[in-house]
C-alpha cells in the first residue's frame, strides 16, 4: 500500500489493555473484578467527553481516579485509600497486548515514523509504555494534555499532524476505539481500526476507517 509517513498509535485499548487491571482488582472486589474494570474504563472515557464539553479539563489521571471511585461504589464496593492508591499505581503497569511489540517492531523496520498519541499525560504514558516494554519502539509521545481537551475534538487530531510535521491526509491514527477512529476521519486523518473483537461494530455515521485489522501484526503487513 502507499506509505504512511506518520502514524499515531492510541495507547489505552490499542497498545495496552485497560481491562488487564481486573487481575489486581480481584484482590479488592473479588468476583466483581471484571465488572468493575469494564465500568471503570467506560466511565473514564465518559468523564473525558463530559469535561471537554463543559470546558472543565482535568488531566487523564484525575478522570481515571474519579472513574475508579464511581465504578467501585456503583457496584457496592468502598475502596480504602490504600487500595485506591495501589490500583492507580498498577494502572501505570497495564499489560501490552500480546502482539503489540512484534507489530510495532515490524512497522518500524519499514521505516515509518511512529508516536504514541494518548489522552494520558505524557509522563504517565511514558511510564505505562516503559512498563509494557513498548516505549523504545516509538519516536515520541503526543498527549492531549498539550491542548487540554480530549479526543475526539478535531483540534487534537490536527495537533498530532502538526507535531509530526505532516499533512492531515498523510497522518494516520491507529486505534481500537471506534470513537477515536471516527474522530480522526472526521478531522481529515487516515485511520486504521484495530478490531480485536469480531463482534464489535463501528458506529453507523458514514465515516469508515481506511483499514480494519484484527491486531497490530496484521496491521504491520499493510504498512510494509
Amino acid at each position: 500500500m502507499a506509505s504512511a509517513p506518520a502514524i499515531g498509535f492510541d495507547v489505552y485499548g490499542t497498545l495496552v489493555d485497560p481491562l488487564g487491571i481486573s487481575v489486581e482488582l480481584r484482590r479488592f472486589v473479588g468476583d466483581d473484578a471484571d465488572r468493575v474494570a469494564q465500568l471503570w474504563r467506560a466511565t473514564q472515557l465518559e468523564y473525558t467527553w463530559r469535561r471537554s464539553l463543559m470546558g472543565a479539563y482535568e488531566p487523564f489521571s484525575v478522570c481515571t481516579a474519579q472513574a475508579l471511585d464511581f465504578a467501585a461504589r456503583s457496584l457496592g464496593h468502598q475502596l480504602a485509600p490504600g487500595a485506591t492508591a495501589t490500583l492507580l499505581e498498577m494502572y501505570r503497569q497495564l499489560p501490552a497486548f500480546p502482539e503489540a511489540a512484534a507489530g510495532l517492531e515490524r512497522i518500524r523496520r519499514a521505516t515509518h515514523r511512529m508516536v504514541a498519541f494518548s489522552n494520558g499525560e505524557a509522563a504517565v504514558v511514558r511510564a505505562v509504555l516503559i512498563s509494557a516494554g513498548l516505549l523504545p519502539l516509538l519516536e515520541d509521545v503526543v498527549s492531549v494534555d498539550e491542548l487540554k481537551i480530549y479526543k475526539p475534538a478535531p483540534a487534537i487530531y490536527r495537533h498530532l499532524a502538526t507535531r509530526m510535521g505532516t499533512a492531515m491526509g498523510d497522518t494516520w491514527l491507529v486505534s481500537s476505539n471506534p470513537f477515536d477512529v471516527i474522530g480522526a476521519k472526521a478531522a481529515g486523518l487516515r485511520a486504521a481500526w484495530v478490531c480485536r473483537n469480531p463482534r464489535a461494530i463501528l458506529d453507523p455515521w458514514g465515516l469508515e476507517p481506511d483499514l480494519v485489522v484484527s491486531d497490530l501484526v496484521e496491521l504491520s503487513e499493510c504498512f510494509e
